[in-house]
């Protein structure tokens, strides 16, 4: 891979800083794991510099995980396949359609629709 390959795939950031030694993006001194507590003050902070008082006050992203939660639908709705889905999530796409079945299934007209332009079928 060429040096100016690797700079358009790896963010500067990943490039200068680089990862822990098993992987992780984020880390404390020494390469210690973050811990919750301090996970919990910057995400606070974040969410104060970044939503209004009325977001703030609301449970919108109230944790990290939220926004992964909220990630997952908007992917699917777009048209993601779901196997791609489940690897950048992280699940099985058994455990994906587990848990976003809804999300899956208010999908069918939608996907009706992707299969007739594909055969060239005129809109229903």
């Amino acid at each position: 891979m060429s040096t100016r390959r690797a700079r358009l795939d790896r963010p500067a950031h990943l490039t200068q800083h680089g990862t822990a030694s098993d992987g992780r993006l984020f880390r404390g001194p020494n390469g210690a794991e973050v811990r919750d507590h301090t996970v919990a003050r910057v995400w606070d902070r974040a969410q104060k510099a970044a939503l209004t008082k009325q977001e703030y006050a609301s449970v919108l992203a109230k944790r990290p995980y939220d926004l992964r939660h909220a990630c997952v639908p908007t992917w699917l709705a777009a048209g993601v396949p779901s196997t791609q889905v489940a690897a950048w999530a992280g699940h099985s796409v058994a455990v994906l359609h587990q848990i976003y079945a809804k999300v899956v299934a208010g999908m069918e007209s939608e996907a009706r629709d992707r299969i007739g332009r594909m055969l060239g079928l005129a809109a229903r």
